[in-house]
């Protein structure tokens, strides 16, 4: 019994088993008066060591003084030798928190105490909750990276058409203001049929690096499909500015990729649209006018950008893009 403790006939506190020591050991439980150290709630109306005498056999409902909000259990049994109480005391419900407090473990409890069956199970518990919340955030973390595989090209690491399809909804749907550009890489066709597919795949991974390299963190380069990409530039509509980075893409476009020793020569054409050149921007309409814009390039005489309120307007039919002559590539 690591919690008990014996009360002689005075009242007083005789001994302590050794794990209620550690309760306040700067302050010893032996010598000071029971009542004094322990207010007892149940039962009622034990104000002298004669009362706890008659109130032997039953259960005890009593909390320390100097830390009331630790609750403890017990039973008082009278001992025949020096008309002596033992009182065996328990934290009850309570051992998960004494335990913290006071910073005891399993040792100082008896093993047939049910503190010790009470501990292992939120131990147990524990280590269940402990491994189920490991599980979710490996799961929160393999969605996020499903998720992160499903809006990206595998090829290029940029954003795929997927993701450009919710970022366009996101910046039509807040009112933001935004440029999109359309680009197309000339003579790629001619790249992959001479120097083969792998000097394509080379190709597209250093045209997209040139693009990220090109752009703001805040903007999005989106592979659009096959040779083709496409530029989001969040909060930038100024043509100026635009004229510029576009300038910088196609002058880096036109530097030599070199595949195997052989140089692999490329340009690039590009149609640019604005939000502000719509009352009502629509993603759609939007990417159709810079195709045409893009289209204007290509038969400029490619390796150019063009805006599509200098390209004819705003606002082109799908049906006026798809009569344009072809000539991408």
């Amino acid at each position: 019994m690591p919690m008990h403790l014996i009360v002689g006939p005075t009242g007083h506190i005789r001994r302590t088993g050794p794990t209620l020591e550690k309760l306040r050991p700067d302050k010893p439980f032996a010598g000071r008066c029971f009542l004094e150290a322990f207010e007892l709630r149940r039962p009622r109306g034990v104000a002298c060591i004669d009362d706890l005498g008659r109130a032997a056999g039953t259960r005890l409902s009593l909390r320390m003084r100097d830390y009331k909000s630790v609750p403890l259990k017990g039973l008082a049994a009278p001992l025949a030798r020096q008309n002596e109480i033992l009182i065996n005391l328990s934290f009850g419900i309570a051992a998960v928190e004494a335990v913290g407090m006071f910073e005891l473990n399993s040792a100082d409890f008896s093993p047939t105490d049910l503190t010790i069956e009470m501990l292992y199970l939120v131990e147990a518990k524990e280590a269940v909750m402990s491994e189920s919340r490991d599980l979710n955030r490996r799961l929160q973390g393999a969605k996020i990276a499903a998720e992160e595989q499903a809006f990206t090209d595998t090829l290029t690491g940029l954003k795929n058409r997927r993701a450009m399809d919710m970022i366009l909804q996101r910046y039509t749907a807040n009112g933001a203001k935004f440029g999109l550009m359309h680009l197309d890489l000339d003579h790629f066709k001619e790249v992959n049929d001479t120097l083969g597919h792998a000097a394509g795949d080379l190709v597209l991974q250093q045209a997209a690096q040139i693009f990220v390299h090109e752009t703001r963190e805040a903007d999005t380069v989106i592979r659009f499909g096959g040779d083709e990409f496409v530029l989001l530039f969040d909060r930038l509509t100024d043509m100026k500015k635009l004229t510029k980075i576009a300038k910088r893409i196609l002058a880096r476009l036109q530097e030599p990729i070199r595949y195997q020793g052989k140089p692999c020569r490329i340009s690039g054409s590009i149609g640019i649209t604005m939000s502000d050149d719509y009352p009502c921007p629509d993603p759609d309409q939007m990417l159709i006018d810079a195709d045409m814009a893009l289209y204007a390039s290509k038969k400029a005489g490619r390796a150019q950008h063009t805006f599509v309120r200098d390209a004819g307007g705003i606002g082109q039919s799908a049906a006026d893009v798809a009569a344009a002559p072809a000539g991408r590539g």
